[in-house]
């Protein structure tokens, strides 16, 4: 039988200094013997992207930051496995402004991949060998650089043989965890509703480093005789724990406007409820209610970025007037606005979450205009070709570094 293990306690425990990059070079992960090593702390390097945390060592950045570049960029390219054999990278001297420390280190980058081939994650394991560089062995070696090439490649090639075994039982981890989370992901966006809409075109993106499973989701509720409304939502975070929250807001949201057809309402009485649920804290949902008999679109929004209605012209309406701030995040019950306005037969409202039109560096203004531009493009398609086309515009239809969830109506 294959051993359960526990990879984090394990990464923690170990006395060699790892730390693990996604896709975007992003650091997710750092190792507490990495962190003694190089004098760091989790919050100066979680989440930002490993070549802005390199420390400013006068005279060798530039010969760091352009070795491990081509490294790490031709894992990405090939997902095979890389080494730095021998590179310096001073650090800061603690106590000591402007000082650096003369350090030497060996690099092995290790590929980890999804089921489609591409690189999800990159392993780093560095070793400190300073020590050895200004030994005498290392100097009397200087005049044997053949014998000294052949020292450093064993070393390395024993360590890569320990990572690669490693990496075996992360795949095995992985693989794992991707079964359960796909299976859980489609059992909570089920919508039944939704098969009785042909004029509602849905797509699900996880984030590009994820695992497949997150916290943006939609639904769909028949409300008869002539009523439906409709949902999308974002819970902060990805992974298991952020896909179960979002099953307990979606399920209890899509309960109370059963009950009662008010998208404010519903979204009061999700919010008291998001404050009882560890990770609903600041989950962010938009509500609308469209009334088929009298052509009006009625909403409410929680934090959410606006809803669009595109007309059959190409010009567009923000939905933008009921705004409110996320789930959960007051502290004293307040009633929700809510906020209507007519539509026209041939019109289309466009539902998403902030990862189809977000990015980095980058004001949500800017991206709210790239969306409205790109559905003014053809206002006349179908649900379904407009969601492929307004995905590829804005260049997500292979995924984004945040979740999305888009929901596309044709009234």
């Amino acid at each position: 039988m294959t051993a359960d293990i526990d990879l984090t306690a394990f990464f923690d425990a170990t006395p060699s200094p790892y730390l693990v990059l996604d896709a975007d070079l992003v650091i997710r992960y750092v190792n507490p013997a990495c962190l003694r090593t190089i004098g760091r702390t989790e919050e100066e390097l979680i989440g930002r992207h490993f070549f802005d945390v390199l420390p400013d060592s006068r005279g060798v950045r530039d010969d760091v930051e352009q070795n491990l570049k081509v490294s790490l960029h031709r894992l990405l390219r090939t997902g095979k496995p890389e080494t730095v054999v021998l590179q310096r990278y001073d650090l800061p001297v603690p106590d000591r402004p402007g000082a650096f420390e003369e350090r030497w280190w060996s690099v092995i980058h290790t590929p980890i991949c999804g089921p489609d081939g591409s690189v999800k994650w990159i392993i780093q394991q560095v070793a400190d060998v300073t020590a050895f560089v200004h030994s005498s062995r290392a100097r009397q070696l200087s005049e044997e650089s053949t014998e000294w090439a052949k020292s450093i490649a064993a070393e390395l090639y024993a360590r890569a043989g320990e990572l690669h075994r490693l990496n075996q039982e992360l795949r095995r981890a992985h693989a794992r965890e991707q079964r359960v989370a796909v299976t859980l992901q489609e059992a909570m966006l089920s919508v039944p509703d939704l098969d009785r809409h042909t004029n509602i075109a849905v797509r699900y993106l996880p984030a590009t480093t994820s695992l497949n499973v997150c916290g943006d989701w939609y639904d769909v509720v028949d409300l008869p005789p002539d009523r439906y409304a409709v949902a999308v939502g974002d819970v902060v975070g990805h992974g298991l724990h952020a896909a179960a929250v979002m099953g307990m807001l979606r399920s209890a949201l899509s309960a109370v406007i059963r009950a009662i057809p008010s998208p404010a309402q519903a979204l009061e009485i999700l919010g008291l409820y998001a404050r009882s649920v560890d990770g609903a804290m600041a989950a962010t949902a938009v509500k609308v209610l469209i009334d088929t008999r009298g052509r009006l679109i009625i909403y409410s929004s929680a934090g959410h970025p606006p809803p669009v209605l595109l007309h059959s012209d190409g010009t567009c309406e923000r939905l933008d007037q009921a705004t409110d701030p996320p789930l959960g995040t007051r502290e004293h019950h307040v009633p929700r606005p809510q906020a209507g306005l007519p539509y026209t037969p041939g019109d289309t409202l466009v539902l998403y979450t902030d990862g189809l039109i977000e990015r980095r560096d980058e004001d949500i203004d800017a991206g709210l205009e790239r969306l409205t531009t790109a559905l003014a493009q053809d206002p006349t398609l179908p649900p379904d070709l407009l969601a492929d086309a307004l995905l590829a515009r804005l260049d997500v239809a292979g995924g984004a570094p945040d979740d999305i969830a888009l929901v596309i109506i044709h009234l």
